[in-house]
């Protein structure tokens, strides 16, 4: 199975070169949730399709009042510790919040 550049967090590998564990997705879903939101392009660049689109309908629906819960996502993003966020929504695939 393809893990796209990751380690997997649960192996010493990180620990034994005491290098910090980086994640490549955290800052730039935060950036997508915060500024373009009302898009749902966090959603689609962590490959939540569906997730996705349900946010592009709630944004028409609501006239763009359900913005709000991209701007939040992408504030709990950035307070995750980065092993937590891949734990979450990179392995984990939890879609919301």
């Amino acid at each position: 199975m393809e893990n796209y550049g990751y380690t997997k967090t649960e192996g010493t590998q990180n620990q034994q070169n005491n290098v910090p564990y980086r994640s490549e997705k955290k800052i730039p879903a935060a950036i997508l949730g915060i500024l373009v939101g009302w898009l749902a392009l966090n959603k689609f660049y962590l490959g939540y399709t569906k997730e996705g689109v349900i946010q592009l309908v709630l944004n028409i629906v609501t006239l763009g009042a359900a913005s709000i819960i991209p701007f939040i996502e992408g504030i709990l993003y950035l307070f995750m510790s980065d092993k937590q966020f891949d734990d979450t929504y990179v392995y984990g695939r939890k879609g919301w919040l």
